[in-house]
């Protein structure tokens, strides 16, 4: 069901970001996003976890904004691994545009499909 949840989040935060960043294009339906959004899923759980750890000192140096242009990498790739392995036509321009659509994605996954933690009676 988490995952369910994650991937309908990130999902709907692709279409805004399509919608709202002018270097995001998308050709198709609905299909498109689905996709795209579970590699996305499948990238941001696999390789960014690795490339943050191999990183780390420079995410420290930069006090943490290294984790935007890993974040922005990790959304290039995801797009082209979409156009190149799955025809599906989610075209990301370059780097900027990549940037602004992984922090929309980013924001979007934080607030509606992040973990919550509710306090209970016996704190």
């Amino acid at each position: 069901m988490k995952f369910l949840t994650r991937w309908l989040v990130i999902m709907a935060a692709l279409f805004i970001a399509a919608m709202i960043v002018p270097g995001i294009h998308v050709n198709g339906n609905w299909v498109a996003y689905a996709i795209m959004a579970a590699i996305l899923a499948l990238v941001n759980a696999t390789l960014l976890p690795i490339l943050k750890a191999l990183s780390c000192g420079l995410i420290v140096l930069t006090l943490g904004l290294f984790s935007l242009v890993l974040n922005a990498l990790m959304f290039l790739l995801s797009s082209w691994i979409a156009q190149t392995w799955f025809n599906v036509n989610f075209v990301v321009d370059g780097f900027w545009p990549a940037l602004l659509g992984s922090i929309i994605v980013s924001i979007a996954t934080m607030m509606f499909a992040g973990e919550r933690r509710h306090r209970s009676d016996e704190d």
